[in-house]
């Protein structure tokens, strides 16, 4: 492998981290004596450039590298076209953004996060994995604090620092062990010698060490503490960007851990190994995350509670083989996604027209605004999982591919426990519609339309929702054929 080579299979990472440092120097340059909006349309306007050449560039020179610390192919190039995808929208809904004057360094750090997820889901080495996940993170903490006017986002900023960096910790300690246990870090080479003898015992310290530093980025309970203070805090669209976009970049890269590092150590419900405590991970995420949103009154926090327990849901189909378990999690985080961004993008809007994002603000807003509510009524119960929308067949595959799993039904008891927290979340999902279509509006809210493009974003969220619903095999189709191409 040329050092050529390797430069052209990272040239969608180079073309982003381009657009962000000339994103930099045009907004110093060019941009400051400008009015907001308009430096708000030039950078969020480069940043999606950005976004639309990497992914042209992918189309149109698909890359195959299996070689040092990387390995890219058709799987790891179309996950990276969904986060550039998402990374799109999220500047979109940024184009009303006022809770900053610094625009050029908030797009900037929007693209390194991004930058964070395409290597951290194109690694194949531990060392690589932690600095791309350290890349992300760092961004996404400067990110939190960038509503400079709110207390709550220097709170929440500093909580996700010190929490994050506990996390990191756990996670650098988990992998010198690992090191230390098989001479590797290579994930390839990690399986090798695992396959060849006996686990020792502080193999599993190194692997409950690790699981738990990714179990912080993923939420899951009881490492979410984060979350609520973090999606409350933060300016909305970076709390739709830790959502959407973070969330598939980490189930992914810890579904290649797995089954790439450690199929042999997988365990079972009673012998050691990594599936009973994801089995633990999933059972106290989706109790305790359903049940700690029926009691919260603003709506980001309750969607942040929402997806503590649609984790431990995405979590079910890693207990699967990953011939049944990868193509239900795509598809499953990756509508999630979608449905999430959304809710965030409908959340913005309220916030714009002087709410706090209270359940009590959405009274009346299909009155102000019918086809935004029409849309947020398509969120709502996708995320509950109602048919005909992409939410419910992501918890149908996943739930089935758990259900399904090695030994037979071994896994049934947990798919009854998620269907019946699932329902549980049907009713404060409906608490927020029940605001939006049956109460009055309030008078001291003053409506400010949102920019067309964000609506635009919106509606073309909730139609993609509605799509993938009725047509599921136009995702399915597209996943099973990278697979195909590209096994995991």
């Amino acid at each position: 492998m040329s050092y050529f080579d390797l430069f052209k299979a990272l040239i969608p990472e180079a073309i982003i981290t381009g657009i962000a440092l000339c994103l930099l120097a045009v907004d110093l340059a060019a941009l400051r004596p400008q009015s907001m909006s308009v430096r708000l349309r030039w950078c969020g306007g480069m940043a999606i450039l950005g976004c639309a050449s990497a992914i042209g560039w992918m189309l149109l020179q698909p890359a195959q590298l299996q070689a040092g610390m990387l390995a890219i192919g058709p799987l790891t190039q179309w996950i990276k076209l969904s986060l550039l995808i998402l990374t799109a929208f999220i500047a979109v809904i940024s184009f009303s953004a006022r809770f900053t004057v610094h625009v050029g360094e908030y797009f900037a750090l929007l693209l390194f996060a991004t930058v964070g997820l395409m290597l951290l889901v194109s690694a194949d080495n531990f060392l690589l994995i932690f600095l791309a996940l350290e890349l992300l993170s760092i961004s996404l903490y400067a990110l939190t604090a960038f509503h400079k006017n709110r207390l709550a986002s220097a709170e929440a900023a500093l909580k996700y620092y010190l929490f994050g960096s506990v996390a990191a910790a756990f996670t650098l300690f988990g992998i010198s062990l690992l090191y230390g246990v098989t001479g590797e870090i290579q994930l390839s080479g990690i399986n090798a010698h695992l396959s060849a003898g006996h686990q020792e015992p502080i193999f599993y310290i190194a692997l409950v060490m690790t699981l738990a530093g990714f179990a912080f980025k993923l939420a899951a309970a009881p490492f979410h503490f984060w979350a609520p203070d973090v999606y409350e805090g933060a300016p909305t669209p970076i709390a739709a960007y830790i959502a959407s976009a973070s969330k598939v970049g980490s189930f992914f890269v810890v579904a290649r851990i797995l089954w790439t590092a450690f199929p042999g150590a997988r365990g079972g419900a009673s012998a050691p190994g990594w599936m009973p405590v994801l089995v633990v991970l999933a059972v106290i995420s989706m109790t305790l995350g359903n049940l700690a949103a029926l009691m919260q009154r603003k709506v980001s926090r309750l969607l942040a509670y929402s997806a503590v327990a649609h984790g431990a849901y995405a979590v079910l189909a890693l207990l699967a083989a990953p011939q049944q378990g990868l193509p239900s999690l795509l598809f499953y985080v990756i509508t999630y996604a979608l449905t999430a961004l959304g809710a965030f993008a409908v959340v913005g809007v309220i916030e714009a027209s002087g709410g706090r994002a209270e359940l009590k603000d959405f009274a009346g807003f299909s009155r102000r605004a019918p086809l935004l509510a029409f849309c947020l009524l398509v969120f709502m119960l996708s995320l509950a999982g109602i048919p005909p929308l992409a939410g419910f067949f992501g918890k149908f595959y996943v739930f089935t591919a758990a259900a399904e799993a090695t030994p037979r039904l071994s896994l049934l008891w947990l798919v009854i426990l998620a269907v019946a927290t699932s329902a549980v979340s049907l009713y404060y999902y409906l608490q927020i519609l029940k605001q939006v279509y049956a109460a009055a509006p309030l008078e001291h809210l003053v409506w400010s339309p949102p920019a067309r493009s964000s609506q635009w974003a919106i509606v073309l969220l909730a139609g993609t929702i509605i799509v993938l619903g009725c047509f599921p095999s136009l995702l399915l189709t597209r996943i099973a054929a990278v697979l195909s191409a590209h096994p995991f």
